[in-house]
């Protein structure tokens, strides 16, 4: 079937006479026959799936397992395992390379959260950091995993995922697709192993649910599940109804929102507060010619470089009136934040320089608001003189137990 066919009908092959899928928010399931108990047990501490009860909610969960069932169909994997949050997901994918071995590579630029959570030292791994020109230069007979993101949070780089499996060779990839969603690519039609998303964002794509899912293959996704079951980061049947609900009209939603995004970026483009704006279908936004084969359209989200630095960054997050300075992405109102003081405040100052990051850069994630509106808001809020309050960027950051 069609993605936009999927994103409706997968996960409901189970539900009955229902015709809405239904939310099955019991913690315990009943045991009367401890035999066929035992064996669900067993499977289900190898990753596998009950072979009668559910027994305990954190082990499994009908209503996640539908979800997870919908966005396998929408990836094209042969599963897909689902957590509370999307740090909580690349946390667990991490920790199941490092049953493997300790060392991964990770190709810069990444989401904030996952650049310190590899800093950090948290999870006991061996970092090699690399670009997408010399990821191989850093692949070593024990490296376990190879971790990206395309596009890239926040600067919008694209990679081209056939070049990065091809330089990573027999190691498995991890990539960050969360910008993109299964409407716009598919990683595993290009040589990834494991699709990452922060359901969160556009799976969801109202702003009030949190979830992480990783698809993959069936036995990456029986390592995850192990990784799920020992540490609880399991992903509420709520969340997870309302993320399956979400995938029905993510692709309606992807598109009209990249239509916005279209616009506001060529006017954007050329706006005097502007000094760069950032997105794939922008002149140098698609050097490897990535659109139209690995990814099926430009996405939603623009990044901005302000003439003017952080002075004029901090005035125009403070002039919007219809656009929402918040951090996250993918709702269907229209939200602005500055990386470099929020997402990628905790990544390491070298690593900002690196990737762009700079303290004029802002990200906007595009909504489905009236383009004009979203227009003139912009464009009012771009003119407000900017003002002298400038953050130091150098002050230390917290270790990570206390960080955010």
């Amino acid at each position: 079937m069609n993605a936009d066919t999927l994103a409706i009908h997968g996960g409901r092959a189970k539900i009955g006479h229902a015709h809405v899928p239904p939310i099955d928010l019991s913690t315990t399931y009943k045991t009367p026959d401890l035999r066929g108990a035992t064996a669900s047990i067993d499977a289900l501490a190898a990753g596998g799936a009950p072979e009668g009860s559910p027994v305990y909610q954190r082990l499994h969960n009908p209503t996640v397992a539908r979800f997870e069932e919908a966005l396998a169909g929408l990836e094209e994997t042969d599963a897909a395992v689902s957590f509370a949050s999307g740090m909580a997901a690349v946390s667990a994918a991490l920790l199941a390379a490092r049953m493997t071995s300790p060392h991964v590579v990770a190709v810069r630029p990444l989401y904030g959260g996952t650049d310190h959570l590899l800093a950090s030292g948290l999870l006991g791994l061996e970092v090699s950091w690399a670009t997408a020109t010399n990821l191989v230069e850093h692949i070593r007979p024990e490296t376990s995993l190879v971790i990206c993101e395309t596009p890239a949070n926040p600067t919008l780089a694209l990679l081209d995922l056939e070049d990065i499996v091809a330089q990573a060779g027999s190691v498995p990839v991890l990539v960050d697709s969360t910008f993109a969603t299964p409407v716009l690519q598919k990683p595993a039609r290009h040589g990834a192993t494991l699709v990452l998303h922060s359901g969160t964002k556009y799976l969801g794509g109202h702003g009030d649910v949190m979830g992480g899912v990783v698809a993959t293959d069936d036995a990456w996704a029986r390592k995850l599940r192990q990784v799920r079951i020992l540490t609880g980061g399991n992903l509420h049947p709520q969340a997870a109804y309302q993320l399956h609900r979400g995938l029905q009209t993510l692709p309606v939603r992807i598109r009209a929102a990249q239509e916005n995004a279209r616009i506001l970026a060529r006017r954007l483009a050329r706006h005097p507060g502007v000094e760069r704006a950032r997105y794939p279908e922008l002149p140098g936004g698609d050097p490897r010619g990535i659109l139209g084969h690995q990814m099926m359209g430009p996405g939603a989200m623009i990044s901005l470089d302000l003439q003017g630095g952080y002075e004029a960054a901090s005035a125009l997050m403070a002039a919007v009136k219809l656009i929402t300075p918040a951090v996250s992405l993918g709702s269907t109102d229209t939200l602005i934040q500055h990386p470099a003081g929020l997402t990628h405040r905790v990544v390491a100052d070298e690593a900002r320089s690196a990737g762009g990051i700079g303290p004029g850069l802002v990200r906007i994630s595009v909504g489905l608001e009236d383009v004009e509106d979203l227009w003139r808001d912009l464009d009012q809020a771009l003119h407000v003189p900017a003002r002298s309050a400038m953050l130091d960027f150098h002050a230390p950051i917290a270790p990570p137990s206390a960080s955010l």
